[in-house]
């Protein structure tokens, strides 16, 4: 529909196995599984709950009739009762025993804590997939100098390829708060109404171990085995803000990773893909734009303002539960995933399709190295028999020299040139062009790349026994 808003997240940025993690019929059939294991258990535990009621809930669990449904809640104007009424409408023998002993939240938390979970194992997968193309990347360069920066000015030589590590450790980090997080994932579990579980207390006429296990049976059921240890109506909204939380840890290293090509492509050192018919410009023709990278930029600093909506909501939920929370739930948490989807999407397309322009590059550090290799050719003389306080005021007379033709007058750095010309250092002069290999100034750089992708990438690839995945939609 083009005369009513849509969301861009839905339309361009995220996949389709992400929106519909987060659609109405995933969550509405969570909520027929939910009734269906709390069923299920309560008849193992005793309750009179018969064989047929729950297979009729069975045959419907994912018939659900929208319609009736519908029509309920503009009766009610409760979505969850609406629902219970409308399951119970197609499966009429279970229809006494539908939410039994339940709170709205039994269902609403607990489905939207699968959901989560469910959403946070694609981003786990995406990740391992941009790891993946920034392990072939650095792997590729790590023999290639190019300048290194400190406050975006030139400073000492590295690789790209020891570049692309820092990218790649940025995700590690955050890949491992991620499984860690997924490891100890929790269910609200069968709280009840304000959390006591007096409900599931009275139901089994007050045999406090069988509401512990019904519990257990519940979640067991749903695929897990942990509950939040208590709760009130509601699972503590704290989780919502370490959720959102760990999904901004990852955009900021995206962030990052698309910062420095923008700034790589401006230097022309490196590029994003560039379709051949795409445009850059409506009114520049010659242009390239890091669209992509400033793409991700855009949808990164958006997951990364979300952490502190959900601040505000867990610090102002009053005793056992206030409703401000699930209108704004509707909002972030989807959409903190959707984005980083996005972003996510995007990452993979341009870490897998970099441009790279070595002789840029090369170009790039003749400019600067002069100045960096000084130091060498001052210890070589020194080593030769020359004094090292008349040698360094040489370097540093003919270093002002140098520096004020190219800001100046806009000539190329001759520095070089001129100490060559200089007697004070005849004994080196035949070294001076070995010495200027760039490769003599990346340090370890070659070599920490290896050991990195080694000891730390390479373990963690067959510990999660990587299967890359390709997104369904178009960047």
């Amino acid at each position: 529909m083009k005369d009513i808003y849509e969301n861009p997240l839905i339309t361009r940025y995220a996949d389709r196995k992400t929106a519909e993690i987060f659609s109405d019929d995933y969550k509405f059939k969570l909520w027929r599984k939910l009734w269906i294991a709390l069923a299920e258990s309560e008849k193992e535990l005793g309750l009179d709950i018969s064989d047929e009621q729950i297979a009729e809930m069975k045959k419907y669990a994912s018939e659900i009739n929208y319609e009736y449904a519908e029509n309920e809640e503009r009766i009610v104007r409760h979505d969850v009762m609406a629902h219970i009424h409308a399951f119970g409408e197609q499966a009429r023998a279970a229809k006494p025993i539908i939410h039994l002993g339940a709170t709205s939240c039994y269902v609403t938390d607990n489905a939207e804590l699968i959901q989560i979970y469910d959403a946070l194992g694609i981003i786990k997968r995406k990740m391992l997939t941009v790891m993946d193309r920034l392990r072939a990347f650095a792997l590729k360069y790590k023999d290639l100098p190019a300048l290194g920066y400190t406050h975006l000015q030139p400073a000492q030589l590295t690789t790209l390829g020891k570049r692309a590590t820092l990218w790649l450790y940025d995700l590690y980090l955050d890949f491992n708060d991620l499984t860690q997080f997924m490891n100890n994932y929790k269910l609200r579990g069968v709280k009840g109404t304000t959390g006591t579980q007096a409900s599931f207390l009275s139901l089994f006429g007050g045999d406090d171990q069988k509401v512990k296990e019904l519990e257990k049976k519940v979640i067991g059921k749903l695929g897990f085995s942990n509950v939040f240890a208590v709760s009130g109506q509601t699972y503590t909204r704290k989780f919502d803000y370490a959720v959102v939380s760990l999904l901004s840890k990852i955009a900021q290293s995206a962030y990052k990773f698309a910062n420095d090509i923008r700034i790589m492509q401006s230097f022309k050192e490196v590029e994003e893909p560039f379709e051949k018919t795409q445009i850059g410009s409506s009114a520049m023709a010659y242009k390239r734009n890091p669209m992509r990278s400033e793409r991700i930029c855009a949808l990164a600093r958006f997951v990364e303002s979300i952490p502190f909506n959900e601040a505000v909501t867990s610090s102002t939920q009053w005793f056992e539960r206030t409703l401000d929370d699930s209108a704004n739930k509707r909002l972030t948490i989807p959409q903190a995933f959707l984005a980083l989807d996005g972003v996510l999407n995007i990452y993979i397309n341009v870490a897998d399709n970099m441009v790279v322009y070595p002789k840029v590059i090369e170009r790039r550090i003749n400019e600067e190295l002069p100045f960096m290799a000084t130091e060498e050719i001052l210890m070589e003389c020194v080593l030769a028999g020359g004094d090292r306080q008349e040698l360094h005021e040489a370097i540093r007379q003919h270093s002002m020299e140098s520096a004020k033709a190219v800001k100046e007058r806009g000539e190329r750095n001759d520095l070089i040139e001129r100490i060559k010309g200089d007697s004070k250092f005849a004994a080196v002069k035949d070294k001076i062009d070995s010495i200027l290999k760039p490769i003599n100034f990346v340090g370890r750089a070659p070599q920490q790349v290896t050991e990195f992708i080694t000891e730390y990438i390479d373990p963690l690839f067959k510990a999660e026994k990587y299967v890359p995945y390709q997104p369904d939609i178009k960047v």
